[in-house]
């Protein structure tokens, strides 16, 4: 019996999944640290983590999830898959050392040099350009610079590489000429020599050394066989593969992503780049997604469980009588020109407002948020996701299905098992995508009501947010590109 395993390699925790091969099933999943991976932020719009950290995290899942299967499942594994966050920036010396901590996907010191190339903020070329500009010792010892999915490849294998589609993460890919964009490192001063090999999105990527094999109590030799994105990965694993066809996720943050058609690359707030099949991937992301809705349990209802905060939060009407919030606190957001406008509350009665209409305000501006972004994206019809985080909530759920007037289904899966599959078409296990996710479900669909009250309150989270990008525009003298 053969098995694939996933990793996803998340900013709030390193999952695991281990998949038979064989039938599609998924036999067991793990995940570390049991609570949320702490996120440095040594100044406003910061945001790092150790690189090491991330190794550590996966040894610990890896380790949770060999007492779950029987003790020889691990040294029947047959190819390993990868999904990482995106756009993040690891720095490598010559002996392959991180020579600082990671800048991770919501930071937004890179943004005045996205800016005047222009490109997103948030992308691994604007945040190099950072450290290259006010790190300028520890960037000259430079070697390579990593995403995270490939420094944890780096950590197995013992060989530093990338993608073609990490290169269009980072902004550094040619999507003309298909090699590094001579173009981008040249705006930025950056040395070719710094960008690693590149290796297929699918395919024999390196193999596990002795040495990750005896550290991970694993046999040495399996191939990594697939790496991707966390959300060109979370893509593959419902499917989305087709121009026209759209994926969900809301995790920490928030994203919309399409397989794009013509009108969607020029659009403006829009993230582009190379899908796991070459395809253009385009993304709308909301990098205060989960983690609005987490801070605002905090506030208000600390020992609740998402299953109550759900419950309390149904019990305020729709539109919460006034009550609005807008959930961009966590970074500089492409959807809004790089504006970091910040969250914000909205037309509080003290005399009418409680805890859950607070709770509801939280969950219908995340929603809110992801349909500003489809927009741009002209009709969706139907939105695929899985079954997880904020999908969990049947009022966040319909709330996006009634203003965007798409189908929602829910699948059962995730990144570390997408991963899986996606190593089992790398190694050649499966010979179509079809193939791999033939065990695919579909949990349930949400179809939209024709709901005008959830469409004003819509209407009035637009002009209120509107106000707010023209207050950000009056007080600050940085440009803002498109």
């Amino acid at each position: 019996m053969k098995y694939l395993l996933g990793i996803d390699l998340g900013s709030s925790s390193v999952k695991v999944a281990l998949v038979d091969a064989d039938s599609g099933e998924c036999k067991a999943t793990a995940h570390w640290p049991e609570t949320e991976a702490p996120i440095k932020a040594l100044q406003p719009g910061w945001a790092e983590q150790k690189a090491d950290d991330w190794w550590c995290y996966f040894k610990e899942a890896l380790r949770k999830l060999a007492h779950l299967t029987p003790p020889s499942t691990l040294h029947s594994v047959a190819a390993i898959g990868i999904s990482y966050q995106m756009h993040g920036l690891v720095c490598m010396d010559k002996d392959l050392q991180p020579l600082r901590d990671a800048i991770i996907w919501c930071d937004s010191r890179g943004v005045p040099y996205g800016e005047h190339a222009p490109l997103p903020g948030n992308f691994t070329a604007a945040k190099l350009a950072w450290v290259k500009e006010h790190e300028p010792t520890l960037f000259d010892r430079i070697r390579y610079i990593l995403l995270p999915g490939d420094y944890l490849a780096l950590r197995l294998t013992g060989t530093p590489a990338t993608t073609a589609c990490g290169l269009s993460e980072m902004m550094l890919w040619d999507f003309d000429t298909k090699c590094v964009s001579s173009a981008m490192m040249t705006h930025f001063g950056f040395p070719e020599d710094i960008i690693s090999p590149l290796v297929p999105t699918f395919g024999e990527q390196g193999r596990v050394s002795r040495e990750a094999a005896a550290e991970l109590g694993i046999p040495a030799g399996i191939p990594v066989a697939y790496r991707a994105g966390d959300q060109p990965n979370n893509a593959l694993s419902l499917g989305v593969l087709n121009p026209g066809e759209v994926a969900a996720t809301a995790g920490t943050s928030g994203v919309v992503y399409g397989v794009a058609s013509g009108e969607w690359q020029a659009a403006s707030g829009l993230n582009v780049f190379l899908h796991v099949n070459h395809y253009l991937g385009v993304m709308h992301c909301v990098n205060g997604c989960g983690i609005m809705n987490a801070w605002i349990k905090r506030q208000v209802a600390p020992t609740a469980t998402y299953d109550e905060i759900n419950t309390l939060a149904a019990q305020a009407p729709i539109g919460c009588d006034g009550l609005t919030i807008l959930p961009f606190g966590n970074g500089a957001e492409r959807v809004l020109l790089n504006r970091n406008i910040g969250s914000s509350i909205h037309g509080i009665d003290l005399n009418r407002h409680g805890q859950a209409h607070l709770l509801r305000a939280a969950q219908e501006g995340v929603a809110f948020a992801l349909i500003y972004g489809m927009e741009k994206m002209g009709d969706v019809h139907v939105i695929r996701a899985g079954k997880a985080n904020m999908f969990l909530s049947p009022l966040f759920r319909q709330t996006l299905s009634n203003v965007s007037g798409a189908t929602i289904e829910l699948y059962d899966t995730d990144g570390s098992v997408g991963a899986a599959r996606g190593a089992g078409l790398g190694a050649g296990i499966y010979h179509t995508p079809d193939e791999a996710f033939a065990s695919l479900q579909c949990l349930l669909r949400v179809e939209p009501e024709h709901s005008g009250t959830t469409r004003e309150a819509y209407a009035r989270w637009k002009s209120i947010l509107d106000t707010n990008i023209h207050t950000f525009d009056a007080s600050n003298t940085n440009t803002i590109t498109q």
